[in-house]
């Protein structure tokens, strides 16, 4: 709580946050996270001069809090500190600036001494906005109103302190939990700037340190990436009856992770025989590796140069995902795809490659008149060898095929053992292929679907004999 008496004294504390918030010169300077942003402008309503319009001032706090709110009461994460303090220091070790960007690509984080310097500063004016406290906020709007006491008790100005998340889960990185702990303890948090290069060196920063999987996301601007929060659980130990598909597709993966040259794939076959789960599983085997998946659809492959540019010289390791990759007769932006797998004037980034899934060996129709060569274009031959080199500029195609009665059938067996379905075998093995008969036919996809059905229905009969 705050014990200061004076108006003069509270302005004076607001006024030197404020004063922190405009003099950060690395971190938060190129996306200020919500919080850190509401934050800015709560200062600015408080501290210009006094407070000029108590409404504004009002209105600034109630934002403020609505973000905090927002942030902490859905969420089951450990809280370090209050709300405002916990938000704070987590976007202070996710934030993407050349400090943290330089530290990450050094094993021991190291950075020049102008860059350290730079950061010791900004660190001591983030100290003095992680002090902060709700009271000081009310006390500030309660001198200026000359509220009673009565007043100040049923002040609308609610305590940020209270926020609560929905459970307090331990944080799973406990290298993460000690950095925060230092920072929430520590008297100087300039003297931390060594860590928490560290710490940029270990986990990397920004965008890409908080999420894994992400996706191409078209605007006004041409394009952003937007983290996926949630991205398919599936693993590698789900793929059964692919197993020498997923061997060539491991290895050219483990080059690439290895900083060895390694092939653009494409994953060609029937539909459902798991080309894209199978991608989506290497997520799940390396990220912690340093891989990650950026999903981006056919109507953006225009997008490419922007994307390999924010991806160039990043720490990480990105496989570009277009997944059902094919393109009609009047389409043109497959040259942009040309681009990618063969490289232009600007080669493409060693970090990044492009692995994508069609049912089509060749991604361009291909008619009759393109072989008979009567097509009118005067140099028909030339566009033919064209489209059918497109397949070809990749350097892996691996062929995916629809399994037969008993591989549909080992398929089904080995979900179910994997994933708890007690059936007898004859039962399983019948209502599998009656489920393959009425619905997709035999593929990995509908052996999926029917023992998804199936765990159901045995959930369903457990429940109903409690």
């Amino acid at each position: 709580m705050i014990e200061t008496t004076s108006l003069a004294e509270v302005q004076e504390r607001l006024s030197e946050a404020h004063r922190a918030y405009r003099r950060l010169i690395l971190f938060f300077a190129t996306e200020r996270p919500p919080v850190v942003e509401a934050m800015g402008d709560l200062l600015e309503a408080f501290s210009t001069n006094g407070i000029a319009d108590s409404e504004a001032a009002l209105g600034a706090y109630q934002r403020f809090f609505r973000v905090l709110a927002e942030e902490i009461e859905l969420r089951e994460r450990h809280l370090a500190g209050d709300a405002w303090r916990t938000l704070l220091l987590e976007a202070l070790l996710a934030d993407e600036n050349t400090f943290s960007r330089k530290a990450a690509l050094s094993p021991s984080g190291e950075v020049s001494p102008a860059l350290r310097a730079a950061a010791e500063q900004d660190l001591r004016h983030l100290q003095v906005l992680y002090r902060l406290e709700s009271s000081l906020f009310r006390a500030a709007l309660a001198r200026r109103e000359r509220w009673s006491a009565s007043e100040q008790a049923a002040s609308p100005l609610v305590a940020w302190e209270d926020l609560r998340p929905l459970a307090e889960v331990p944080p799973g990185n406990p290298e993460e939990a000690e950095l925060l702990r230092q920072f929430a303890t520590a008297g100087d948090w300039g003297a931390l700037v060594g860590d928490l290069a560290l710490h940029y060196a270990r986990s990397g920063s920004g965008l890409f340190r908080r999420y894994r999987a992400f996706r191409w996301v078209s605007d006004a601007t041409g394009g952003h990436l937007e983290g996926i929060a949630h991205p398919d659980p599936i693993s590698l130990e789900d793929l059964i009856g692919c197993e020498e598909e997923c061997r060539v597709l491991l290895r050219n993966t483990e080059q690439f992770l290895a900083g060895s040259p390694a092939n653009n794939v494409l994953l060609y076959g029937d539909r459902g025989t798991g080309k894209s789960s199978m991608v989506k599983a290497l997520l799940n085997a390396y990220a912690e590796r340093g891989l990650r998946l950026l999903e981006v659809q056919k109507q953006h492959l225009s997008a490419f140069p922007r994307i390999l540019k924010l991806l160039r010289g990043r720490r990480e390791r990105f496989i570009l995902f277009v997944d059902d990759l094919s393109f009609e007769e009047n389409e043109t932006n497959y040259k942009d795809l040309k681009a990618v797998l063969e490289g232009g004037l600007e080669t493409r980034p060693e970090n990044v490659l492009l692995y994508a899934t069609s049912n089509r060996r060749h991604l361009l129709p291909e008619r009759f008149s393109d072989r008979d060569h009567v097509d009118p274009e005067i140099h028909a031959r030339d566009t033919s060898q064209e489209k059918l080199s497109l397949s070809d500029r990749f350097g892996i195609t691996i062929t995916f095929l629809s399994p037969d009665q008993e591989g549909y059938l080992a398929i089904v067996e080995g979900l179910a053992k994997r994933l708890g379905l007690e059936w007898p075998a004859e039962t399983l093995r019948r209502r599998a292929l009656q489920w393959a008969a009425r619905y997709n036919g035999w593929s990995g996809r509908s052996a999926r679907q029917f023992i998804h059905f199936a765990l159901g229905e045995q959930a369903l009969e457990a429940a109903a004999h409690r």
